[in-house]
């Protein structure tokens, strides 16, 4: 299945398509608290993001009709650890009719290319905990990442 798909760069006319996608990441993810996203506000902060020079670019996994199926966004990060700047894949998503199809290899393999383009020494990603998420962390440790321990986030906004 993943030979039909082809991995595209998103452009701010995709902000909707980012959006629900990342929202229907969120559903999975938080299911029992979906309420407190609001989808139309990712659209909107998709469109922002994906309009200019940002740090941030967005890679779609489209079927050959054009319909969207997985999406990962990158962001440019720095690091003194890092030698500088890396990427970080922020949001990362199959849907589920098109898992274990190669699809998210597409994707990952799009994003090291693009890495390697930009001239990022590696990619970072947050996985969700273990063992709910298992399989997605295996995903991860298959394709090569390695483990250096969670993510925590402070809450600036509030």
């Amino acid at each position: 299945m993943a030979e039909d798909i082809k991995v595209v760069e998103a452009t701010v006319g995709d902000a909707d398509k980012v959006g629900g996608m990342v929202y229907a990441l969120l559903a999975e993810l938080f299911a029992a608290n979906i309420e407190t996203f609001d989808q139309d506000k990712m659209c909107r902060t998709a469109a922002t993001l994906l309009d200019g020079d940002t740090g941030v670019w967005g890679l779609m996994a489209r079927t050959a009709d054009g319909e969207p199926v997985g999406l990962l966004m990158l962001n440019e990060c720095a690091a003194i650890y890092a030698g500088g700047k890396f990427g970080e894949i922020s949001e990362f998503y199959v849907a589920p009719s098109h898992r274990s199809a190669g699809v998210g290899a597409r994707l990952i393999d799009a994003a090291a290319e693009f890495g390697c383009s930009r001239g990022w020494p590696e990619l970072e990603v947050g996985a969700p905990d273990a063992p709910r998420w298992q399989r997605t962390i295996d995903f991860y440790l298959g394709y090569g990442f390695k483990e250096v321990g969670p993510w925590l986030g402070l809450d600036l906004a509030t």
